[in-house]
Protein backbone atom coordinates (compact mmCIF):
# COMPACT_ATOMS: atom_id res chain seq x y z
CA UNK A 1 0.00 0.00 0.00
CA UNK A 2 0.99 3.62 -0.56
CA UNK A 3 0.64 5.83 2.40
CA UNK A 4 -1.38 9.33 1.89
CA UNK A 5 2.12 10.42 3.39
CA UNK A 6 4.23 8.59 0.89
CA UNK A 7 1.73 9.39 -2.10
CA UNK A 8 2.66 13.51 -1.04
CA UNK A 9 6.01 12.69 -1.12
CA UNK A 10 6.20 11.09 -4.64
CA UNK A 11 3.97 13.95 -5.74
CA UNK A 12 5.65 16.88 -5.09
CA UNK A 13 9.17 15.66 -5.56
CA UNK A 14 11.50 18.98 -5.88
CA UNK A 15 13.93 19.52 -8.95
CA UNK A 16 16.90 18.42 -6.40
CA UNK A 17 15.14 15.08 -5.42
CA UNK A 18 14.57 14.04 -8.94
CA UNK A 19 18.32 15.21 -9.62
CA UNK A 20 19.62 12.72 -7.31
CA UNK A 21 17.86 10.08 -7.94
CA UNK A 22 18.52 10.59 -11.89
CA UNK A 23 22.39 10.58 -11.53
CA UNK A 24 21.79 7.21 -9.40
CA UNK A 25 20.42 5.72 -12.39
CA UNK A 26 23.54 7.14 -14.01
CA UNK A 27 23.23 9.93 -15.99
CA UNK A 28 26.05 11.62 -13.52
CA UNK A 29 25.61 15.25 -15.24
CA UNK A 30 21.90 15.39 -15.56
CA UNK A 31 20.85 18.28 -13.01
CA UNK A 32 17.11 19.34 -13.24
CA UNK A 33 16.64 23.43 -12.83
CA UNK A 34 12.58 22.80 -12.22
CA UNK A 35 10.31 19.85 -11.78
CA UNK A 36 5.92 19.49 -11.96
CA UNK A 37 4.06 16.72 -11.41
CA UNK A 38 1.89 15.39 -14.60
CA UNK A 39 0.69 12.26 -12.94
CA UNK A 40 0.21 8.38 -13.34
CA UNK A 41 1.19 6.66 -15.71
CA UNK A 42 -0.95 3.88 -17.24
CA UNK A 43 1.92 1.33 -15.64
CA UNK A 44 1.83 3.13 -12.55
CA UNK A 45 4.91 5.29 -12.70
CA UNK A 46 4.89 9.39 -11.55
CA UNK A 47 5.76 11.37 -14.33
CA UNK A 48 7.69 14.71 -13.92
CA UNK A 49 7.88 17.69 -16.62
CA UNK A 50 11.45 18.76 -16.10
CA UNK A 51 13.47 21.53 -17.27
CA UNK A 52 17.41 21.33 -17.73
CA UNK A 53 19.89 23.94 -19.36
CA UNK A 54 22.46 22.87 -21.93
CA UNK A 55 24.65 25.36 -24.34
CA UNK A 56 22.77 28.12 -22.47
CA UNK A 57 19.53 26.95 -23.73
CA UNK A 58 16.49 25.86 -21.19
CA UNK A 59 14.78 22.30 -22.30
CA UNK A 60 12.57 20.63 -21.17
CA UNK A 61 12.46 16.28 -20.70
CA UNK A 62 9.37 13.79 -18.50
CA UNK A 63 11.28 12.45 -15.39
CA UNK A 64 9.37 8.96 -14.32
CA UNK A 65 9.51 7.45 -10.89
CA UNK A 66 8.94 4.36 -9.92
CA UNK A 67 8.03 3.30 -6.28
CA UNK A 68 8.46 -0.62 -4.92
CA UNK A 69 6.30 -0.09 -1.54
CA UNK A 70 7.79 -3.96 -0.45
CA UNK A 71 11.67 -2.44 -0.44
CA UNK A 72 10.46 1.73 0.09
CA UNK A 73 12.45 2.03 -2.61
CA UNK A 74 12.59 4.83 -5.03
CA UNK A 75 14.14 4.91 -8.82
CA UNK A 76 13.92 7.70 -11.12
CA UNK A 77 14.43 7.19 -15.32
CA UNK A 78 13.25 8.67 -18.49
Amino acid sequence: MITADKLKLLTNMPAAMLTMGIQQAGYKGDVFKTARFLGITNAGQFCYTTTYEEDGEEHTVKAFVDYDPIADQVTVGY
